[in-house]
């Protein structure tokens, strides 16, 4: 699977310790299945692994950024409870810094893992370049994903909040999606805004639509 490939990819840029490091792995891809994950699961682990491939070439300029926006994929959704969601991203990259320091990966590529992963709580990112621009780019593709695919996201995420009734649902949905929206941009690469953008606005103007029926 690519997400393995770009994971030994990552691993021998950085010429971490090959033995932990498949035992890191083998914890994620655990923790990735976890059963009361709807979207947050190994799908949406291999479509941020494939934007990030798409987005490389463009807007990622060193092996060490690619590792570091690699092993960010892999830990940013490492952790997810639902029932305290503004954890999440602090756990995951704690998870990230132990982890890879203790498997060898150089502080550089640790520290920038770990920034990836914090960033992705707000998704306010200021490069238009760079592993912050591609991480927040590739994590968000699913917003510009084809109509299918988005509308089963937007299944998959109630599925996670099921215990949510459906009214505050709509609300915190809605709280959380409505400022994308609301920005200039969406994505911040010059790729993801070209090819990406206008799908993902159709897309978030139609879940927005249903949240308030």
């Amino acid at each position: 699977m690519m997400r393995d490939e770009m994971w030994e990819e990552a691993a021998r840029v950085v010429r971490g310790d090959v033995r932990s490091l498949l035992s890191v792995r083998a914890d994620l891809e655990r923790r990735w299945s976890e059963p009361h994950r709807g979207y947050h699961d190994l799908r949406h682990l291999d479509e941020v692994v494939v934007a990030l491939v798409e987005l490389r070439g463009s807007t990622l300029d060193t092996d060490a950024e690619w590792a570091g926006v690699v092993f960010a994929a892999w830990f940013h959704d490492a952790v997810y409870d639902v029932a305290e969601p503004g954890e999440n991203e602090g756990r995951s990259s704690e998870l990230a810094r132990n982890a890879l320091s203790e498997s060898g990966i150089r502080d550089d590529v640790v520290r920038l893992t770990c920034a990836l992963v914090e960033a992705s709580a707000t998704h306010h990112v200021a490069e238009s370049r760079g592993p912050q621009a591609a991480f927040h780019d590739a994590d968000l593709w699913i917003l510009g994903a084809p109509p299918e695919r988005f509308d089963d996201y937007c299944a998959d995420v109630r599925r996670e909040y099921a215990a949510v009734p459906d009214d505050a649902y709509a609300e915190g949905r809605g709280a959380i999606l409505r400022p994308f929206l609301a920005r200039e941009s969406i994505y911040r690469s010059e790729h993801a805004r070209h090819h990406w953008e206008p799908a993902a606005r159709e897309n978030l103007h139609r879940e927005l639509a249903r949240l308030t029926r």
